[in-house]
């Protein structure tokens, strides 16, 4: 009995270590793979704006890690969005001053009073840094 136990460890290990070399022999011929582009999400195909609060970034995040990876830079256009995928432009409309600037999404915001947060430097443009939170109109860029 020992015998055939023996013999069947043998054959199942043998069959498990070229089932294996087969696998590993496939998956390094995979190199042509594509990553696919990423794909707009259905909820924000139809979207025309919104109109909210926005803030703008203090100092302390400057050079911290965005939401998509990148290093924050106050001197540059971006902004934090809830929802819209990193990399969208948007165009951000500030009624009280008439001024308005394209941001690119880097970054979540998790506020239910704001709509949008504000790199300094597109808070600069819209001229909403002395009130620091102002009501804003978002529309695609």
């Amino acid at each position: 009995m020992q015998k055939y136990y023996a013999i069947a460890l043998i054959a199942t290990s043998a069959l498990l270590a070229s089932a294996q070399h087969g696998a590993l022999a496939r998956s390094a011929s995979r190199h042509h793979y594509r990553h696919p582009e990423p794909v707009t999400p259905r909820h924000t195909a139809g979207w025309v704006g919104e109109t909210g609060k926005a803030s703008y970034y203090s100092n302390f995040y400057q050079g911290r890690r965005a939401a998509n990876g990148s290093r924050f830079d106050q001197r540059l256009l971006t902004a934090a969005h809830a929802w819209l995928p990193f990399g969208t432009k948007v165009c951000v409309t500030a009624p009280s001053t008439g001024q308005s600037v394209v941001v690119t999404v880097t970054d979540r915001i998790y506020s239910a009073r704001r709509i949008i947060d504000l790199s300094a430097a597109a808070a600069r443009k819209l001229g909403i840094t002395q009130r620091g939170v102002a009501e804003v109109s978002l529309t695609p860029a």
